[in-house]
């Protein structure tokens, strides 16, 4: 394997880091692999899939504009990058994984036991897995002390958040060490106190989301409808403040107990009223029907862009208050 190894504008608190491997080169992956890349990393991509060259270099094509709208560098962008599709060449050397495979818990055990064989005892070892404990992934480990969950959310090279979640081997270095890894590559990493399935940011997405489905499939609002809410009430509240602090300030001179004394028997109350509907057949089906009617019309790539030209802006603006 041809690794090329200038590294130019690599900022100092990211080389005990590089290069990095990236494991799956799906969505997450290839987000990673573009980001890393701009901030001046070297990154070996692997996959097993026969068409990954043309998937990855489509994919960072496609990140670029938005690299760009956040003030990275990305001319030459693929000069550091390597794609290799046997893992261990792919490990070799290499100060840092950042493993994106598919969410089931035998790949990710039977994988690492593997990864493990072919990295050094400081190569710190992170699974983007949206849900799966560390302890559980690192089952089959012999060392499973490096292992850890750095969970971004989607697309990792725009929106902000790494939730780190150690597991019950997990040690204090290679917790430290994540959180300055992501830190130095400019990412907002919150080290979770407990494991739990999901971590928090997907399940109070999924909380919200379930009761979304509720009310479209009590026909109380339309899959449109219910996301122009979302986004001109809730959405905008949260991005402003996040839920304790919005209930807070909605509690006045009180405060957040103000509000609870007011306004929370009546929330607890509605809480007996959520729904809690099932994803079967049917439900996938009437709810899939009416997400193509909304949305079908309009390119994939049309509505990706008109996306995260909207959370660039928010970010813009939360950065100006920073």
């Amino acid at each position: 394997m041809n690794i090329k190894t200038k590294s130019p504008q690599l900022p100092e608190n990211l080389r005990r880091f590089n290069p990095v491997t990236v494991i799956g080169a799906g969505v997450i992956g290839i987000s990673w692999t573009a980001y890393f890349l701009a901030k001046g990393l070297e990154v070996r991509v692997n996959d097993v899939r026969p068409d990954l060259e043309e998937v990855v270099h489509t994919g960072i094509e496609q990140i670029i504009p938005t690299l760009r709208e956040l003030g990275l560098p990305t001319e030459g962008l693929t000069d550091r990058l390597v794609i290799e599709k046997k893992l261990e060449r792919a490990l070799d050397g290499t100060a840092v994984v950042q493993e994106n495979g598919p969410e089931r818990i035998d790949f990710k055990q039977e994988l690492y036991a593997q990864i493990e064989q072919f990295v050094t005892t400081d190569t710190l070892l992170l699974s983007s897995s949206s849900g799966l404990k560390a302890s559980d992934i690192a089952e089959k480990m012999e060392n499973p002390e490096r292992m850890l969950i750095g969970h971004p959310f989607n697309p990792p090279h725009l929106v902000p958040l790494v939730e780190i979640v150690p597991g019950k081997n997990t040690s204090a270095d290679a917790v430290e060490k994540a959180v300055t890894f992501y830190k130095a590559l400019d990412k907002n990493s919150l080290v979770l106190k407990k494991e739990m399935t999901g971590f928090v940011a997907n399940r109070l997405q999924s909380a919200l989301f379930r009761e979304a489905i509720h009310l479209v499939l009590e026909g109380v609002v339309s899959i449109k409808d219910l996301d122009e809410i979302v986004t001109s009430s809730i959405g905008l509240r949260w991005a402003a403040g996040g839920p304790f602090l919005t209930f807070h300030l909605g509690g006045g001179k009180g405060g957040f107990p103000a509000f609870l004394k007011h306004l929370g028997p009546g929330m607890d109350a509605l809480w007996d009223h959520l729904g809690k509907p099932h994803l079967d057949e049917a439900t996938i089906q009437a709810l899939s029907e009416q997400a193509v009617s909304c949305y079908g019309s309009i390119s994939e790539k049309q509505l990706e862009e008109e996306r995260d030209r909207r959370q660039l802006s928010v970010l813009r603006a939360l950065n100006e208050e920073k």
